[in-house]
């Protein structure tokens, strides 16, 4: 398989922080991000075997590098008594457990308006019928936001292994999936704008 100076630039780049960050997570301690760590190079494994049927663009490629990269930062990274997971950004509602807005829900958001935007353009490439349709939107939307609730098992998976995560409880749960949501939505909107369906012939 012949790889493409753009996507051996995205592919050095993403190593290069995965690799930086676990030697900041082996040298705290921090075993829950590693399980992460793991989890990325997975999935990194994944777009690689996939990307000559999927052909995603080098944009989707660095947004997915980036969300890799924030994800890490926002283990990595101290602030405070915290990380920046924990950090809020900008505090717009605080009423008990419900906290807005948080990195972490920044994360959230951006990482599966990526999702839902990789999942329209598999679905525009591969089946061109849809393209412009009701359906492609709300597909690449429910798409995003079931691997939204897979990502979320996956942290529940970290609190079964390890004692001590940033994860947080029901509440953060319930508030990832809605910026999940939200991001997705966004995502969809700015196709439908930016991308519209070519006219179709007479």
């Amino acid at each position: 398989m012949t790889i493409k100076p753009s996507e051996w630039a995205v592919l050095a780049a993403t190593l290069a922080y995965i690799a930086g960050f676990s030697v900041v997570f082996l040298s705290t301690g921090n075993r829950e991000f590693l399980w992460y760590i793991i989890t990325l190079l997975i999935l990194v494994a994944l777009v690689g075997v996939g990307q000559r049927k999927a052909a995603f663009p080098a944009a989707i490629l660095w947004s997915l590098s980036l969300w890799g990269f924030a994800h890490m930062a926002g283990g990595g990274t101290p602030v405070g008594d915290t990380v920046l997971y924990g950090h809020v950004i900008l505090p717009i509602l605080q009423n008990g457990e419900i906290v807005i807005l948080r990195y972490d829900q920044l994360v959230h958001f951006y990482g599966f308006a990526i999702t839902a935007w990789l999942l329209w353009h598999l679905m525009r490439r591969h089946f061109p019928e849809m393209d412009g349709s009701v359906s492609i939107y709300a597909f690449a939307i429910l798409g995003s936001m079931g691997l939204g609730a897979l990502n979320e098992m996956i942290e529940f998976a970290a609190v079964i292994m390890f004692p001590q995560t940033n994860v947080g409880g029901y509440v953060n749960t319930a508030l990832d999936l809605a910026f999940n949501a939200a991001g997705a939505i966004t995502a969809m909107v700015v196709a439908a704008i930016i991308a519209p369906a070519p006219a179709k012939s007479t």
